[in-house]
């Protein structure tokens, strides 16, 4: 996996993880790499940023997508080869009262089987509560699947969508989709990350989590996800179906 070696993480950083569904890593990334990630992005039309296979066709983000400090450590926490799934840069522009993504459960989005889904949050900006930073349920992950009602408001995001299916076996069908918000969310239990330029997010897919508008007016908030599944797994919902394992990308890469 590149030719650095990837963050070993510790017995009690691995048992944080287990407990808390999510595991905060500093410096996951260097000032060098992210000043050149966000260089890159600024040469991109922004519509490309709901790409979510961007991975597959553009060399800054498998490079990401593959980091040691990222795949790496998801590799770790999943117990065997990560398969990306998708990818994606988030921004929250201050002046622009960006918002956010009501709590939500990553396989209420992707649902897989098995569910060996996870994700990995980069800051691409210092985040926390005053610019829209990411929100976690601690211990969310070991209490099931929630059910959801469609968010409103302006704090988050609302649409709709449909999404074909498909199983295993072939079969197909079309799925409504819409911006998840987790029912009756005890206020008290959600704790906003305070996540330095530079450092990761690690969580499960049954771990509540999202983000509020960013108020700041002045502080941007920057961000970019990868999710993984450990290989084996099938993932339901066509659009991102063909996931690519880590090695098979860093070869296509080399190649």
């Amino acid at each position: 996996m590149k030719d650095a070696a990837s963050r070993r993480l510790t017995t009690q950083q691995v048992s944080s993880y287990r407990r808390d569904g999510y595991l905060v890593l500093d410096r996951v990334l260097g000032e060098e790499e992210v000043d050149a990630f966000l260089a890159h992005q600024a040469t991109r039309p922004d519509e490309m940023d709901y790409q979510l296979r961007t991975h597959l066709t553009d060399p800054q983000w498998r490079y990401l997508a593959t980091h040691p400090n990222v795949a790496g450590v998801a590799t770790q926490l999943i117990g065997g080869t990560p398969r990306i799934v998708q990818t994606m840069y988030m921004q929250k522009k201050a002046a622009e009262d960006a918002v956010g993504v009501a709590l939500h459960q990553d396989v209420h989005y992707l649902p897989a089987e098995p569910d060996t889904l996870m994700a990995c949050w980069i800051a691409l900006s210092d985040t926390g509560p005053h610019n829209g930073g990411l929100c976690v349920v601690p211990g969310s992950h070991r209490q099931g699947l929630r059910t959801t009602h469609p968010s409103s408001g302006d704090e988050h995001q609302n649409w709709g969508s449909e999404h074909l299916m498909r199983d295993r076996t072939g079969k197909e069908w079309m799925q409504d989709f819409y911006s998840f918000e987790i029912d009756d969310v005890d206020t008290d239990s959600i704790r906003t990350l305070e996540v330095p330029r530079g450092s990761g997010v690690f969580f499960a897919s049954m771990t509540i989590h999202g983000s509020f508008a960013n108020r700041s007016r002045t502080r941007d908030r920057l961000a970019w996800a990868v999710h993984y599944v450990k290989d084996g797994t099938w993932v339901l919902r066509a659009d991102v179906q063909d996931t690519v394992s880590v090695p098979e990308l860093l070869r296509a890469g080399e190649a």
